[in-house]
């Protein structure tokens, strides 16, 4: 029979952060499923490997509601591709594809479901999501899945009809015809049916927990019908029915908590988590009340924080109590906390030989109550002595007061340890009137309240490490709030009990329980008369620190830091020496960092940063003074080209004067440059002052062309064709485009914007905010923030690993681009005269100038296109 088939990614082309392929591999109400990147190139794929190798018989895709792939195809493998592993031949076999809807008549709000019929066997299933629809949200041509289901079964398995089961035979002999009964899921031996638990839309808008429960009790209806109990099979399928209801409305309310969470509205998540609580808590009561849940069952459920988990066994052949999943939540406290009537079960000869002393104080019946198998008997047990001890009379002698206060103690002891919630909370409600108000009224003094505190302490300490984050919560804050009270703090028994060293392999629950119970009840106590010394802290914390787990090792860091604020160098006694070996270790380093920062001192990597950035400001300087030299430079050309002109021109009368007379003449040297500008030019010569390239071609003409088209430091203004550097192009928008008129500047992300598409920018979240420009530089390609500086422009612009938006960010390609052109143009380069300078006049006819002084990010100069 076709059914649900596990499987894992092994592999994807891409995601973007936080929409991983392996999100996937679940399937609930609040999952994210896959993203691809953003801008990304298509097609994207997928590759899933079964559990096994299997039949496949249906594909269930469930798409996003606007990151939606145009086309899907699917392609099937007994084995790996060679590409995933060489010394396989076996190669994907496409299946077909199919087409999604864009979406446009739901607006872009609703998921569409897909479901796909196959017939194929294997164990690796590829699919290729090729480019997607174009829609008003989709802002960065992103494709999305949600979540994928995959139905059918082993390959192996056989259906031969030579071999008829019992059931086919009777079938057969009272005229049923198979093919005949419709696609009903709920058929139990219809070979190629489909349970409706397995099909895609089940898990996504159940609750986990409810729908592991509702797949239980379907195996349990399916027993109950092999074994012909048909009442019992009547009521199970009554309580699925109802229970699918409860997941789908306890699904809802997980959705609508997540919601809050991200819109950083806690109360509505606080409401909507005890709504779940409640919920929850009403539902397993009914289901516990009919015999329909048992203990057993909820080992294998989802962990959960809040769960009953209800004990009876006896059976009621009652009729089933419909849920109510629409019951408002004010009408779950007019309900009985349980609707068994009758007495507990007696007490086993076991029990009683262990409870006789509570027993002959409380009664044989009370502790039955106590020792019930039924959590709401329990319950009731703990309330009715809490009710007890409250009522008795001050006249009672000493002798019957202590001993009623340790046949209580002796059943909180194990009622702490219980696994329903209320049951827990009974006894720490009972535990706190002992301690605060029993004791005190009845002055039985510090003796009992040590007895009680010695007694439970060990219990309440193991539930801090419960599975459940409620349960750990309640039981760490009782500890703590036991641990001020005014008759338990001078005991100073909490403190002494939560310094005892950490045990390699504590559980991690636990472990981080104690250290933070240490951390909290350091600040409220202190280590004078508090039962916490100095070296019992130091010598539990520095344990800590060897803990195999973060959070243990990142608390037992911050307590060594409040000792160290506190006591200073005693604390320095009990770590290993401040030294290079030492640092090594990256816990000790931070620690040692962190005692630098206490006293005021910079550590060792802010010297450094320190260091770095006076070095950075004397480059800055050698920078400014080399655009001085070349703003002289390029001064001294032109005035040399005008120069050189009129020296031509009155050569040339010479000349002409001298032909005429019949005499030979001989042109001058052209004159050479002084000796102080010589080093100068002769650095620049052939050399792109943004990019810092040098190459032969770089003539006038070559410079031109390479700023124009190659520069990966320069860009055109799609707007105005102007070449300006990309470091200025903001600025450039913003005040000197021919089109700035038609620009915004964004105040969250500081970039031109235009002013027509300004607002919705504004209202968005998409943007990246900047930074101040003294902590980082904003590229108005790639909208990034990074280092701050002159030097990490060039980084970002033309590193290998820098601007992914800028073109021209390969120098190799742009040194073959210019060699071609400078080719396929013939240019060649002609020096004249006995220079020593080699200086280039600008070229006639180019609108592109040789720079001069250089461009920065404050001058915001531009070239035109020639």
């Amino acid at each position: 029979m076709p059914h649900k088939i596990g499987f894992v990614v092994i592999s994807s082309s891409g995601h973007e952060d936080g929409f991983s392929a392996k999100e996937l591999m679940v399937h609930a109400p609040t999952v994210n499923g896959w993203r691809s990147p953003r801008l990304c190139q298509y097609p994207q794929e997928i590759v899933l490997q079964m559990v096994e190798r299997c039949r496949v018989r249906k594909l269930q895709l469930l798409a996003h509601q606007y990151m939606i792939s145009s086309k899907i195809e699917f392609y099937i493998s007994e084995n790996l591709p060679e590409y995933f592993a060489p010394y396989q031949s076996e190669r994907f076999r496409r299946l077909g594809y199919v087409s999604l809807s864009d979406n446009e008549k739901t607006g872009y709000k609703a998921r569409e479901l897909k479901s796909v019929y196959v017939d194929a066997v294997g164990q690796y299933l590829k699919l290729t999501f090729h480019k997607n629809y174009i829609n008003r949200y989709n802002l960065y041509s992103q494709v999305a899945l949600v979540a994928i289901n995959i139905i059918g079964e082993p390959a192996d398995y056989s259906n031969d009809s030579n071999n008829p089961s019992r059931e086919k035979l009777i079938d057969h002999y009272l005229g049923n015809n198979l093919d005949d009964l419709t696609l009903d899921g709920t058929y139990l031996r219809k070979p190629d049916s489909i349970s409706p638990l397995d099909d895609l839309a089940f898990d996504m808008y159940q609750d986990p927990e409810v729908a592991q429960i509702i797949r239980k009790l379907d195996e349990k209806k399916h027993e109950a019908v092999r074994h012909e109990r048909y009442d019992y099979a009547k009521k199970l399928k009554q309580a699925i029915a109802d229970l699918q209801k409860v997941g789908e409305r306890l699904g809802r309310y997980e959705v609508e908590k997540r919601c809050a969470v991200e819109k950083e509205d806690y109360d509505l998540a606080k409401q909507k988590k005890q709504q779940m609580e409640e919920y929850r808590l009403k539902v397993y009561q009914q289901l516990e009340l009919h015999n329909l849940l048992d203990p057993e069952l909820m080992v294998e459920f989802l962990p959960y924080d809040e769960r009953p988990l209800p004990a009876i066994r006896k059976q009621h052949e009652d009729g089933f109590a419909y849920l109510e999943p629409e019951m408002n939540e004010e009408d779950i406290s007019d309900t009985p906390r349980s609707g068994i009537t009758g007495e507990p079960e007696p007490l086993t000869e076991k029990a009683l030989r262990e409870a006789s002393p509570a027993t002959e104080v409380f009664g044989e019946a009370l502790v039955a109550g106590a020792y019930s198998k039924t959590w709401s008997y329990r319950e009731d047990a703990l309330l009715a002595i809490y009710k007890k001890l409250m009522e008795i009379s001050a006249s009672t002698s000493k002798d019957d007061l202590k001993n009623m206060l340790r046949a209580a103690v002796f059943l909180i002891r194990r009622a702490i340890k219980d696994i329903v919630s209320s049951v827990f909370q009974a006894s720490l409600k009972l535990l706190k009137m002992i301690i605060t108000q029993y004791i005190p009224k009845h002055k039985l003094g510090k003796l009992e309240t040590a007895h009680c505190v010695e007694r439970t302490l060990p219990n309440l300490l193991s539930r801090t490490g419960d599975s459940s984050t409620r349960l750990r919560i309640v039981a760490a804050n009782f500890i703590q709030e036991m641990a001020l009270c005014n008759e338990v703090k001078p005991l100073q028994i909490i403190p002494v009990h939560l310094v005892q060293p950490l045990k390699p392999n504590s559980p991690t629950h636990l472990a981080m329980s104690q250290v933070d119970l240490v951390e909290r009840l350091l600040k409220d106590l202190g280590t004078e008369n508090s039962g916490f010394t100095i070296d019992n802290v130091m010598r539990f914390a520095t344990g800590a620190l060897e803990h195999r787990v973060y959070e243990v090792r990142d608390t037992a860091l911050r307590i060594i830091f409040d000792m160290y604020r506190q006591h200073q160098a005693i604390i320095l006694d009990y770590l290993p020496p401040d030294d290079a070996n030492t640092r090594k270790n990256v816990l000790y380093k931070t620690l040692f960092d962190g005692f630098t920062k206490i006293d005021g001192r910079l550590t060792e990597a802010e010297l450094r940063a320190q260091k770095k950035a006076a070095t950075e400001e004397a480059e800055k300087q050698k920078k400014e003074e080399i655009k001085v030299l070349q703003g002289q430079l390029a001064a001294l050309k032109e005035i040399q080209a005008v120069q050189a002109g009129k020296e031509k021109e009155n050569d040339y009368q010479k000349l002409k004067t001298q032909d005429e007379q019949g005499k030979k003449v001989t042109l001058p040297a052209a004159t050479e440059i002084p000796d102080d500008h010589s080093s100068v030019a002769n650095y620049l010569d052939n050399l792109c002052i943004f990019c810092g390239e040098r190459d032969e071609s770089f003539t006038e003409e070559g410079l031109d062309l390479h700023y124009w088209k190659h520069c990966p430091m320069l860009t055109r203004c799609e707007h105005c064709k102007q070449v300006v550097e990309i470091a200025s192009l903001t600025e450039h928008l913003l005040t000197e485009c021919d089109k700035k008129d038609g620009f915004g500047k964004c105040q969250r992300c500081s970039e031109a914007i235009l002013k027509e598409e300004l607002p919705k920018h504004v209202k968005g979240k998409t943007c990246n905010p900047a930074k101040p420009e003294k902590v980082a530089n904003r590229c108005p390609l790639c909208h990034e923030n990074f280092a701050p500086g002159e030097e990490a422009w060039k980084s970002h612009l033309m590193g290998k690993d820098g601007c992914q938006m800028n073109l021209r960010r390969v120098p190799t390609l742009n040194k073959t681009l210019l060699m071609q052109s400078g080719k396929a143009a013939g240019l060649t380069i002609t020096k004249s005269g006995p220079t020593a300078t080699k200086v280039r006049s600008p070229s006639v006819g180019s609108k592109i100038p040789a720079p001069k002084g250089g461009l920065n990010k404050s001058t915001g100069r531009t070239y035109a296109k020639r």
